[in-house]
């Protein structure tokens, strides 16, 4: 009996500790908390462009309506050079402050009742159409483009940072679905919107690199909506929870995990990815246990509640200087049926290339490392994983472009290696071989691949992954003389011939001893002049003297000489 005793209290404190070490907390309505503000996400755009005399020029549509003070600022005394066009709808109060280099438009029946400065000059008032798209077209036509187009709604204070009011890449003015707060170059304050949200946070919180926890839950008795969620914080862990029909945007989802019992869309990649879990029941304390079991959590870092009062709301997720805090803003956007984006380009899934030298993928190549021309060599491409998605990565295409002033690009034919999904999961493998760069004299290449990103059967545009590339020519060896390996036959072979060489050489040496008569030998000391009988001598062979005396000699010279001077007489 005291056994069982001890063993149910031994199961009783464990279950008391597992339930205190995942736990849960009551959300409580708050008008402001540290984690929600509110804003709003409405028709916009900003380009690229500045007119020739260095000219911005920006466009305000401004709407009061649901405020009872149309009263708003206009600061822009350090404001860059610009043609700013003021419109709205409602009657409306401005007191502005202008530097000599704005000038301010508004349309000759505009609602908007002006209060300035000194600089009455620069303020114009022009015929020109309400309607967002008209607007754009006759700005564009009068000063030759659009810098930015913001709508705002209850608008309290605008001022200008200073900064220039352009950004890079499209010079065109296309109106849709904006973060107005993305643009740098102004400040917007606007009056608060009332709704109503429930919030808590555990009094336990994420202790060191832990990934944050954030758990989102739309009643099922709610509006039905469109949210896009964008998140501003690393390594983020979100659980969303929605009615039947909601559907989840993620706008920049890279270092994001995310689970949801609705769909949810990934633009960049145009993906949607159907509901990874059920959750029928939408009780805070439930919707909070679902989030920990699925992520294998023991705490979150907020629970938010919210029902939306339009079709299309945005939320933006992330931290503020205090690292304990978020803030999780919540956007009205216009009920007009524009998909909402984000301003900057889309992001593609981030993409890393590593290069090995062997075909078991053990040890990459450094990245200063050379690659010698004539070696096969193994790619690796590998991204992170979306929220609970296992992507496939798909090479179509790589080639190398050779850096310089006259660049080569040179498609690079490449071999699919075997890769499984658990030795290197969102990964692809590839080899191939730099054989045709050896006869190009460039050295440094861009290596390049195109890829799609596939879930089961679709696929779409995953982008490209590129890394550089130091190639080397193998060396090569310059041919030296022939070694000649003798053996046994080969040593024989060349005394034998050593043999015959001496037999004919004393033969012939016998064969000259014989015509010449020599009864001695040759001298080799002797010249071939002295030599009697010496072939190599010019000389006739004369008979040797027996050492005459000098008074012989002389006789013997006059002689010679009266015998030769003779026919010389005897012809004349």
């Amino acid at each position: 009996m005291e056994g069982h005793m001890v063993r149910f209290v031994l199961l009783l404190c464990i279950a008391v500790a597992a339930s205190a070490s995942r736990q849960t907390c009551d959300p409580k309505e708050v008008n402001a908390n540290p984690w929600i503000y509110m804003s709003e996400m409405l028709i916009g755009c900003w380009t690229s462009f500045i007119s020739e005399d260095k000219t911005e020029v920006h466009i305000l549509s401004l709407n009061f309506a649901g405020t009872d003070t149309n009263m708003f600022s206009l600061e822009m005394a350090n404001a860059k050079p610009m043609n700013l066009i003021l419109t709205s709808q409602d009657k409306a109060y401005a007191l502005y402050n202008l530097t000599a280099d704005v000038n301010l438009y508004v349309n000759n029946n505009s609602t908007i009742v002006l209060y300035g400065n000194q600089h009455h000059n620069n303020t114009h008032k022009q015929n020109f159409p309400t309607q967002d798209e008209e607007l754009v077209e006759w700005a564009r036509q009068k000063f030759g483009g659009v810098t930015s187009f913001t709508t705002i709604r209850n608008l309290k204070t605008v001022s200008s940072t200073g900064t220039n009011g352009t950004k890079p890449g499209s010079r065109y003015c296309t109106l849709k679905n904006e973060d107005a707060l993305e643009k740098h170059f102004m400040k917007i304050e606007r009056a608060t919107l009332a709704s109503s949200f429930k919030s808590c946070s555990p009094q336990q919180q994420n202790q060191g690199d832990e990934a944050e926890l954030h758990i989102i839950n739309i009643p099922e008795n709610a509006k039905i909506c469109n949210v896009s969620l964008r998140v501003d914080s690393s390594e983020t862990s979100v659980f969303l929870r929605g009615p039947q029909g909601t559907t989840w945007t993620f706008l920049n989802p890279q270092h994001t995990k995310f689970c949801s019992n609705n769909d949810i869309l990934l633009p960049a990649m145009a993906l949607r990815i159907p509901p990874l879990r059920t959750v029928n029941n939408d009780s805070a304390e439930s919707v909070q246990r679902e989030a920990l079991n699925h992520f294998k959590a023991s705490t979150f870092t907020s629970y938010t509640e919210l029902r939306p009062e339009e079709s299309m709301i945005l939320l933006v997720l992330g931290k503020k200087e205090n690292p304990a805090a978020i803030s999780l803003s919540v956007k009205e956007t216009a009920t007009k049926s524009v998909i909402p984006i984000t301003t900057n380009a889309p992001h593609q899934m981030p993409l890393l290339m590593q290069l090995y030298t062997s075909p078991d993928y053990r040890s990459p190549l450094d990245p200063n490392a050379k690659v010698q021309s004539d070696k096969r060599i193994y790619a690796e491409i590998s991204g992170h994983t979306l929220g609970n998605i296992v992507l496939t990565i798909k090479v179509i295409s790589c080639f190398v472009r050779s850096k310089g002033s006259c660049p080569v690009v040179k498609e690079l034919p490449f071999m699919p290696e075997a890769c499984s999904l658990n030795s290197c999961p969102n990964s692809a493998r590839l080899s191939f071989s730099l054989d045709q760069l050896q006869e190009l004299t460039s050295t440094t290449w861009d290596l390049e691949c195109s890829v799609k990103l596939c879930d089961s059967e679709k696929c779409v545009d995953g982008g490209r992954v590129k890394r550089n590339l130091e190639v080397t020519q193998p060396c090569l060896q310059q041919p030296g003389p022939p070694c000649f390996d003798f053996g046994l036959p080969g040593v024989l072979g060349i005394a034998f011939g050593g043999f015959l060489i001496g037999v004919l050489l004393i033969g012939a040496l016998w064969f000259i001893k014989i015509k010449t008569g020599y009864p001695t030998g040759l001298d080799i000391s002797s010249t071939a002049a002295n030599l009697p009988g010496c072939p190599c001598s010019g000389a006739k062979r004369q008979p040797v003297s027996t050492n005459p005396s000098p008074s012989e000699n002389s006789s013997a010279n006059a002689s010679i000489g009266s015998t030769q001077s003779t026919p010389t007489s005897s012809m004349a």
